[in-house]
């Protein structure tokens, strides 16, 4: 199966990998201009799902400000 490129991991992120469900918390990024991928079982691991909510619920909010 060849690799597929995928998006450089963030801060936080959360990588499962999809045979063995081992998971992975990137806690520090290396700053490198390529993106490096994380293998288990022979296999890239992929960002969670629960790592992209998090990522939507951090957002700030936008306040919206009463006209006097």
């Amino acid at each position: 199966m060849p690799a597929t490129r995928t998006k450089s991991a963030r801060k936080g992120d959360e990588l499962r990998c999809e045979v063995c469900g081992l998971s992975v918390v990137v806690d520090e990024i290396c700053g490198c201009a390529e993106a490096h991928e994380i293998i288990c079982c022979d296999v890239p691991m992929k960002t969670s799902k629960r790592s992209a909510a998090k990522r939507t619920a951090a957002k700030p909010k936008a306040r919206v400000r009463a006209k006097k």
